[in-house]
């Protein structure tokens, strides 16, 4: 099944596309705008961008947000974790944001990750979500050079040989990440809907 993944993040598609190897997936074309990411929600974002990109296409369209909470943070920064070291409403650098969350909360003090996939096909009205979560702790210091984002300060708990996020194998992480998760999820509907 082709899919548009309503993403400039090439990252994210790169993750997303191994994660669902039988189904073609593609990223919009850098000029083709996304709504703003104004929602409460990571559902709400995801939502957003699926419907968007769905209406504008007319192809089924697979919306993705996600972000990190810190418990020590309550909750913090969530939806706006791209955004977390920003000044204006743009997104920061995965330097600026690292540094800021390990300025602000404390080494080993919790963390989740978490990730919505919405799917909204145009032609038949299907709209779903799929939420994916993976509670680890915060790193002192970054390490690795894998993944993305705050990849190199999530310490999983699902892996308690003490290597981040960023240390992983692509396989290793696939399995455990919150992105993984929602992906299992949307496979299975997959198989069972189309």
């Amino acid at each position: 099944m082709r899919l548009l993944v309503a993403t400039h993040n090439e990252q994210k598609l790169r993750e997303l596309s191994r994660m669902l190897p039988d189904h073609q997936l593609s990223k919009l074309d850098d000029a083709t705008p996304l709504p703003p990411e104004d929602g409460e929600t990571f559902e709400a974002n995801a939502l957003l961008k699926a419907r968007a990109v769905a209406a504008t296409t007319n192809e089924a369209a697979l919306g993705e947000d996600s972000g990190i909470e810190a418990a020590a943070l309550g909750g913090a920064p969530g939806v706006r974790s791209a955004r977390y070291a920003s000044v204006n409403a743009s997104n920061a650098s995965d330097v600026d944001n690292l540094a800021k969350l390990l300025r602000e909360a404390p080494a080993g003090s919790g963390l989740r990750y978490v990730s919505v996939l919405a799917y909204v096909d145009p032609a038949t009205g299907v709209e779903r979500l799929f939420r994916g979560e993976c509670g680890g702790r915060l790193a002192a210091a970054p390490r690795g050079d894998r993944g993305f984002g705050y990849d190199p300060v999530f310490l999983p708990d699902d892996r308690p040989d003490g290597r981040t996020m960023a240390e992983l194998a692509d396989a290793e992480k696939d399995l455990i990440s919150h992105r993984g998760r929602a992906a299992r999820e949307l496979l299975d509907w997959l198989a069972e809907a189309v």
